[in-house]
């Protein structure tokens, strides 16, 4: 799967915090940017970001003298940084847990920026996200123990065994998803066959 690292804009500028908002808009033209990556002060600082939003909600819907504000009166900091290994997926979450458009990747030091616009330009390379995958592996694990059930019989060993593996994904799952399970694959099925649960629970 794509990793932030294979799609991220490694041209990507900083501003100090001390600069003027004229010379982050000025920076910002000459590029065709969105954003710059506010540096740090010192190696444990944190860095921050001044969007094209910032100036026009902070300082221009204000009236303000874009001479005389500074990066540091608008910009956010620390921002959220995403990390070069994280997955597609997770940085899909990332941004709209945080309602993010665009965010500085970074490991020990900046090695590059990520947007909405890099995910979605990539989009046709994805992988199906590994939650997909389980849950359609899921879908066809349950099918067969109806099957293995069916054949075997629902007190049987190879019935047992199945519902264990449907067991193992459904965590698997809910353990990605950060969800707690309300209602086993299993239980479900003791729902139609309630003599099931009695001799799963003998056999536990």
């Amino acid at each position: 799967m794509l990793k932030a690292s294979d799609i991220m804009t490694r041209d990507v500028a900083t501003i100090h915090s001390s600069a003027t908002v004229a010379e982050a808009v000025r920076l910002l033209r000459a590029r065709d940017w969105k954003a710059l990556v506010v540096d740090r002060r010192h190696k444990q600082d944190a860095y921050g970001m001044i969007t094209e939003k910032d100036i026009v909600y902070k300082v221009i819907a204000y009236g303000k003298d874009p001479f005389s504000v500074r990066v540091h009166e608008v910009m956010t900091k620390p921002c959220i940084v995403v990390n070069p290994e994280l997955s597609l997926e997770y940085v899909a979450r990332l941004f709209a847990d945080h309602n993010l458009q665009r965010a500085p990747v970074i490991q020990g030091e900046l090695l590059g920026i990520i947007s909405l616009v890099d995910i979605l330009a990539n989009i046709n390379f994805l992988e199906q996200p590994h939650t997909f995958q389980l849950e359609q592996q899921l879908q066809d694990e349950i099918k067969k123990a109806h099957i293995v059930c069916d054949r075997q019989g629902i007190y049987s060993e190879e019935c047992a065994v199945a519902w264990d593996a449907i067991e193992e994904l459904q965590a698997e799952i809910a353990h990605q998803r950060a969800e707690k399970v309300v209602k086993t694959a299993f239980e479900e099925y003791c729902d139609e066959y309630p003599q099931a649960k009695e001799i799963y629970d003998n056999r536990v």
